[in-house]
C-alpha cells in the first residue's frame, strides 16, 4: 500500500469525522484492500471485502459525514485496523 493510500484510509478513521475526501481515493485504497467493488443499480457501489458488504451511493463529490461514518464501521468489521497494520 503506497503512501497516498495510507493517508487516505487515515483520514476515514480519523477523529473528528471529516467530509473531504476523495470517492476516487477510497475506491483506490478498497481495491488495494482487496475489496470486490460492483455497480449496482442506482447509482450504488456494492463492496465486499473479507465476507463484509456494504453498499453506498456512488457520487464523484466528497463523500459526506455519514457515509465516511458507515465506511469506517464496515471497514472495522472487515478486520481492517489501520494504526496496526498500515502505520503511516
Amino acid at each position: 500500500m503506497n503512501h497516498k493510500h495510507r493517508v487516505t484510509l487515515h483520514a476515514l478513521f480519523a477523529h473528528p469525522i471529516s467530509s473531504n475526501i476523495d470517492p476516487k481515493a477510497v475506491k483506490s485504497v478498497l481495491e488495494e484492500l482487496g475489496a470486490e467493488l460492483s455497480h449496482g443499480g442506482h447509482g450504488h457501489l456494492a463492496i465486499k471485502l473479507n465476507g463484509v458488504s456494504h453498499s453506498l451511493h456512488d457520487t464523484p463529490h466528497s463523500l459526506s459525514k455519514d457515509t465516511v461514518a458507515a465506511l469506517r464501521k464496515f471497514l472495522e468489521e472487515a478486520g481492517v485496523n489501520p494504526g496496526r497494520d498500515f502505520p503511516l
